[in-house]
């Protein structure tokens, strides 16, 4: 099969396309023609070195929809979807013709979404998903999310919405005039020098229930001052600095709780159960996936990965058969 590779770190030269033997599967393992496979941010960081726990040489990717071909009768010709902490770093990943994945990971994609949004939906969704349920957002209580035009920004912004709270995001530039937080937010706070005053006048002086930073690091001081009484902060990046400081006295006064998320933590399998939970949401049309701003062939991997490291707006995906 083709597959994109890497046997050493650095920028996206090191990815080379090269013809490798499939899969080896068994028993608890099938084979999956992967249609499409996004790549994120992540992906770039692990191909750089950034991800200690990775081994070479490496296929990278995490998120992929594709076709099963060999495992379970049940499973064969089967189009699905998932995604991984495991894949492109202990295991080969997604950015491959095949991926040899556990039958226990295996789940259908659904028809609401194509191969492309599919294979976009993983690692953002996964982290809205994974950040709320740990904050135990409820209804009717207020979240906050900084850095709401991102891609996880806008997935947690449509979970939220689902689970019956009220939305205010920041953001420091506005987002996509497509991006669904437009819809959603019930204020939208753009290029504000203090978060903590605006968000107190959007909710009468009480502070955000909910506070999901998705900048982190050096917006971690703001965000803790945006939380309500017994309010709740969860942190998923380290954006510009990865050691931080707060006024602990207020910080227990006030009840706060501060809560860590990472993906990476959830393999294939794991990371299916949360795909499962999502899929009502895609079937009933409360959550969509990110727009595709371009696909790519293997063969374009490099410029693919370029893209994605110079911030582009919109999911990049690869498409393996072409």
């Amino acid at each position: 099969m083709r597959a994109i590779r890497f046997e050493a770190f650095g920028d996206p030269s090191v990815l080379k396309l090269a013809d490798v033997a499939a899969p080896a599967t068994g028993e608890a393992t099938a084979l999956v023609r992967v249609m499409a496979a996004s790549i994120n941010p992540s992906d770039v960081k692990n191909v750089e070195g950034a991800m200690k726990q990775t081994t070479l040489p490496r296929i990278p990717g995490r998120d992929y929809a594709g076709v099963v071909e060999t495992g379970p009768a049940e499973w064969i010709g089967a189009a699905v979807w998932g995604t991984g902490g495991d894949a492109g770093f202990t295991r080969d990943g997604t950015h491959a013709e095949l991926i040899a994945v556990p039958v226990a990971s295996l789940r259908r994609k659904p028809e609401t979404l194509s191969f492309d949004e599919a294979a976009s939906v993983g690692v953002n969704y996964m982290a809205g998903w994974l950040g709320l349920e740990t904050a135990g957002l409820k209804a009717g209580e207020t979240v906050f999310l900084i850095g709401a035009g991102g891609g996880v920004g806008s997935a947690a912004a449509q979970i939220a919405h689902r689970l019956g709270a009220r939305v205010i995001g920041a953001d420091r530039q506005a987002p996509h005039p497509d991006a669904p937080i437009h819809a959603i937010a019930e204020k939208l706070i753009i290029g504000a020098d203090d978060l903590p005053a605006e968000i107190r006048k959007a909710t009468n002086g009480s502070g955000a229930d909910v506070v999901f930073d998705l900048v982190g690091g050096v917006m971690f001081r703001s965000a803790v001052n945006c939380l309500a009484l017994q309010g709740r902060l969860i942190e998923i990046a380290a954006t510009g600095q990865r050691e931080v400081s707060f006024d602990l006295a207020e910080f227990y006064h006030n009840e706060s709780r501060l809560f860590g998320v990472d993906t990476l933590k959830r393999d294939l399998t794991g990371s299916a159960a949360l795909l499962e939970a999502l899929t009502p949401g895609f079937v009933a049309g409360d959550f969509r996936a990110a727009p595709i701003a371009e696909t790519y062939a293997l063969a374009d991997a490099e410029a693919a990965y370029r893209k994605v490291a110079a911030g582009a707006a919109g999911r990049i995906v690869l498409r393996p058969q072409e």
